[in-house]
């Protein structure tokens, strides 16, 4: 076969907000429908009522066979949209899709199963629907079965199943039925920490049978270690399309350039908390600093300690700080009055790239106060530490920490 083997072209997809044209099922709704909102019915006929959006605009892409194509973008790119789109779910509004493969989708939690059957049953339903034979079925049954860790329950109902026993049996199905093409969204994210190891190391096997994978997933280092290339959304267009580094890098500077530069909380009347976080400064370089102010509020008088925690661009915590080291020193607070904190962290020794901040106010080991769940970021810009003139990136994947190195030769 030559040419791609999946080719989108001007792809674009137009959403209703509320009832919207297409939201009437019936003939008496729609006459009820035209007499009581003619103007309304008549702007909707045209195209031009202001009730609708576009998920994706404009999408153009080509994937060739054997690829690993990452799908990445902020929340609301468009990313799952594209996936069902081309799973054939919804159907676009405009622009054309051509898919030469048999095709396989995993985009949500016990896609295709049905939960008044069993796992047995469900595996032979689902492989049907992908267009297998039964002898195919047979032949790949226990292997599904061993890679999906349900053996037990395998003549149990799905509908009792757990969310990760559902979705391992979904991924074994989708993954081991030989198709083409396999479709993969964040639903990955729902098993354990060792299953997702053992799907990210199926998928490659995939692609190494000369199969392809789209995959959707907001962590980057899975990105970076199976696809061969990687395509870019946001505001549901394409904004770039080529190998997995520099497309990885261009989207964690944009996601630095939109993350908040403080976090705000209501007051809260029951435990001690933050009322306000804020950085300085959301750049700095190797072996700089990063200043945060901090506001904390109690209802009684209370002490507490301040902890913070480092992550990389993939969520790998690198480094754990507090005011409290093994629990000695901590903040005095007055009740219902405004105590600010100001905390330098620093020197750092980190290549250049985006790291993430996340908040602890607490009595260690003992209770938890408050705990931010959105991270304050702020990115390296600069990360030579030898100074030779090589400027160390996260891109590189030897790691976050840069320590320089002194040596002698005898």
């Amino acid at each position: 076969m030559t040419g791609p083997i999946v080719s989108a072209r001007g792809v674009g997809k137009q959403y209703f907000l509320g009832r919207g044209p297409r939201g009437v099922t019936s003939l008496r709704e729609s006459l009820t429908d035209i007499v009581r909102a003619p103007l309304r019915r008549l702007r909707d006929a045209t195209g031009t009522s202001g009730d609708s959006f576009w998920a994706l605009r404009d999408v153009t892409f080509d994937v060739a066979k054997g690829d690993v194509v990452g799908l990445i973008g902020r929340n609301g790119a468009g990313k799952s949209t594209l996936l069902k789109v081309l799973s054939r779910i919804t159907d676009p509004t405009e622009g054309r899709i051509e898919m030469r493969g048999r095709s396989a989708s995993l985009l949500e939690v016990g896609t295709g199963f049905h939960p008044e059957l069993t796992g047995r049953e469900n595996v032979y339903l689902n492989g049907t629907i992908l267009g297998m034979r039964k002898r195919e079925i047979d032949r790949k049954f226990d292997e599904i079965v061993a890679f999906s860790e349900v053996e037990r329950f395998i003549d149990t109902p799905v509908k009792r199943y757990s969310s990760g026993m559902y979705v391992r049996l979904a991924f074994g199905v989708a993954a081991h039925l030989d198709p083409e093409i396999l479709i993969v969204d964040e639903v990955l994210a729902v098993g354990d920490a060792e299953f997702q190891k053992k799907c990210l190391t199926k998928m490659s096997d995939v692609a190494h049978e000369g199969r392809t994978v789209l995959f959707v997933s907001h962590n980057m280092a899975a990105v970076r270690a199976i696809c061969s290339s990687a395509i870019h959304l946001a505001q549901g267009r394409v904004l770039a399309q080529g190998q997995v580094a520099p497309i990885v890098e261009e989207y964690v500077k944009r996601s630095v350039g939109t993350a908040a530069a403080s976090l705000t909380f209501p007051p809260r009347p029951d435990k001690p908390q933050f009322t306000n976080i804020a950085l300085r400064s959301t750049t700095t370089e190797y072996g700089g600093f990063v200043d945060v102010d901090i506001t904390l509020r109690a209802p009684t008088n209370s002490s507490a300690a301040i902890e913070i925690e480092i992550h990389d661009s993939r969520g790998i915590p690198l480094a754990y700080v507090s005011t409290a080291p093994m629990g000695k020193t901590f903040v005095s607070m007055t009740a219902n009055e405004d105590r600010h904190v100001s905390v330098r962290l620093g020197p750092l020794p980190l290549a250049t790239g985006q790291y993430d901040l996340y908040f602890w106010l607490a009595r260690p080991w003992a209770e938890e106060y408050h705990v931010t769940r959105t991270p304050l970021s702020f990115e390296v810009v600069h990360s030579d530490p030898s100074e030779s003139g090589f400027e160390f990136r996260q891109s590189y994947g030897r790691g976050a920490i840069t320590v320089p190195m002194e040596y002698s030769v005898r």
